[in-house]
This record gives C-alpha cells, sequence and structure tokens, in this order.
C-alpha cells in the first residue's frame, strides 16, 4: 500500500508531528424527508475547501511527537489532536481505526458508511444474537465527518429541507432556527456521529418503532444492547437534549471516553464555521445536547 508521509510544523513552537498515512436498493420504507440525512456520503470525502483542516490528511492514530517536545508541549499537542477528532475534522476513510462497513449488514447497501472497528464488531456479535431471535438488525448511518454534518445542518437552516414536517422560518432569530433544528439533528462539531461510535439502526422514522417489527426490534434492543456494550442515548424523560431516538445506539466503551474528552477540551465558543454557529454559546449546545443524554450511557 502506497504511504503518504506528511509533516506538520508551526503549531506555536508545539513540536514536529510527523505521518504515515494511507492515500486515501433501499430496504428502509418511508423514511420522513426531514430525517433522511443518510443520502450523503458519510466519508467525507468530497470537501468544501473551507472546511478542510489539516488533521484530515492525517491518521492521527499515526502520528509521532517529536522526542523533543516537552511533556507540556506533548499534552497541547495531544489535546490538539483530540480536539480535531472530537469536532468530526478527519476523513475516516483515511484512518486506520475506521472500517467501511460491508453492504451485508447497511440498510442502504450502496452507500459508503465508515465505522470504528471495534464498534464494528460488537455490532456483528449483536446482530447474530438477534437473529436467533428472530430479530434483524443492520446499519443507517455511523460515521458522518464535520463536512457532512455541516451539510446537512444548512439545508435546513436555508429552508431547503423540512425540520418537523416544516421549513424553518427564514425571519426566526438564530436561536430559534437553531433550536427548531436541534430537535433531530446535531450542530456541526458536536455530532457523536463523529465519533464513529454510534449507529442508527434500520429506521429513523419514529412511527416505525412504536408498533409491529419495530416494536420488537427495539423491545430486543432495550433487553440485550447493553450485553455488547451499545446503550440507547437519545432516551426519552431527558431534561434538555435531543429528542427521543430508538434508533440511535452508542458503543459506549469507546464513546465515553470521547464524551469526557468533549467535556474537558470543548466549549460552546469552540463551535464555528457553519451558518447559525453563533447560536451555540446562547443555546449551550456543549451542556444541554452533547451532554444531555441517558444518564446510563455516561
Amino acid at each position: 500500500m502506497h504511504l503518504k508521509r506528511t509533516i506538520i510544523s508551526g503549531l506555536g513552537g508545539l513540536g514536529l508531528l510527523v505521518a504515515c498515512a494511507p492515500s486515501a436498493t433501499p430496504e428502509a420504507v418511508n423514511q420522513p424527508e426531514e430525517l433522511v440525512h443518510e443520502l450523503v456520503d458519510s466519508s467525507g470525502q468530497e470537501k468544501e475547501k473551507d472546511s478542510v483542516s489539516v488533521w484530515e490528511q492525517i491518521d492521527s492514530n499515526a502520528l509521532r511527537i517529536s522526542p523533543k517536545a516537552s511533556a507540556e508541549e506533548r499534552a497541547k499537542i495531544m489535546e490538539i489532536i483530540s480536539r480535531e477528532y472530537l469536532m468530526g475534522q478527519f476523513n475516516p476513510a483515511g484512518d486506520e481505526r475506521f472500517e467501511r462497513i460491508d453492504r451485508q449488514y447497511l440498510v442502504y447497501p450502496d452507500r459508503k458508511i465508515f465505522i470504528r472497528k471495534e464498534a464494528m464488531a460488537k455490532f456483528k456479535e449483536m446482530r447474530l444474537s438477534a437473529k436467533e431471535d428472530g430479530i434483524s438488525l443492520k446499519i443507517m448511518s455511523a460515521t458522518r465527518p464535520f463536512n457532512v454534518q455541516k451539510a446537512i445542518w444548512e439545508r435546513k437552516w436555508k429552508g431547503e429541507q423540512r425540520v418537523n414536517g416544516q421549513f424553518v422560518p427564514q425571519d426566526a432569530s438564530k436561536k430559534a432556527k437553531a433550536e427548531q433544528i436541534l430537535e433531530w439533528n446535531s450542530m456541526p462539531s458536536t455530532s457523536r456521529h463523529h465519533w464513529g461510535t454510534d449507529i442508527d439502526i434500520n429506521n429513523i422514522n419514529p412511527d416505525y418503532w412504536l408498533k409491529g417489527q419495530g416494536a420488537k426490534e427495539y423491545a430486543w434492543l432495550v433487553a440485550h444492547a447493553a450485553e455488547f456494550g451499545f446503550c440507547q442515548v437519545y432516551s426519552a424523560g431527558r431534561p434538555y437534549g435531543y429528542q427521543e431516538e430508538k434508533w440511535h445506539w452508542s458503543y459506549i466503551p469507546l464513546a465515553k471516553k470521547f464524551t469526557d474528552e468533549y467535556k474537558k477540551y470543548i466549549k460552546d465558543t469552540d463551535i464555528h464555521g457553519f451558518l447559525g454557529s453563533e447560536a451555540a454559546a446562547e443555546i449551550e449546545v456543549v451542556r444541554k445536547y452533547v451532554l444531555g443524554i441517558n444518564p446510563d450511557c455516561l
């Protein structure tokens, strides 16, 4: 495999980083228009120029810090790497910790979707166990980098795609517009789907899970998903945050670490680079949305 060697410097004198990285018929029914954001290629390989970060060229797992760097410099460099990862500023297609999901596990078999390898291994185990009980589990969505989430967000912000059946009023305040979109969609830089640990399963129509096969699938997940490390992060009854999502499950052995790091490293003022980002601080998006999850998943 051809490897590209990249040297990064100019990080405020923090030291030299060196990386070797690789050169880089739907089964679901009646998905609501405002929720079908999975039709975007979640590999994030086609990027807008203004959203490209230098770290997207690098597999951060392969980074090497100069031995001349002090302990303080090393800590700062690792914080930079962590912040970029947490906010989706990387390309999962070029990261050795990720794998492309095989078509047999996808609701939309032709989609190019990536996931952390550890989460995929456990999903396969969970899927086999569910199959023994007559339950079929497939993945609709997994990793979505910053630029993919930005495209989803901005379509709704500009009134090009509905939210709860209605277009966001273009004369509303930025806070009101953002809160309407946040009922179902994360701001770029704040989505758990950035991390490669979270998956949407089978169907993203809330009504699907209330009866019939959907209700059976949800009952099975509630009873057994934790055995494989998965937790429903957007449960009912939380004081704030996103609406309940019975389809959204997080691989907690990895995601808990990222949640803790997000709380440590990222502030509302770090959220920027897309339309409406100014509302993040007013809404307290980190506290209420990123950290406003099912306490069983913390």
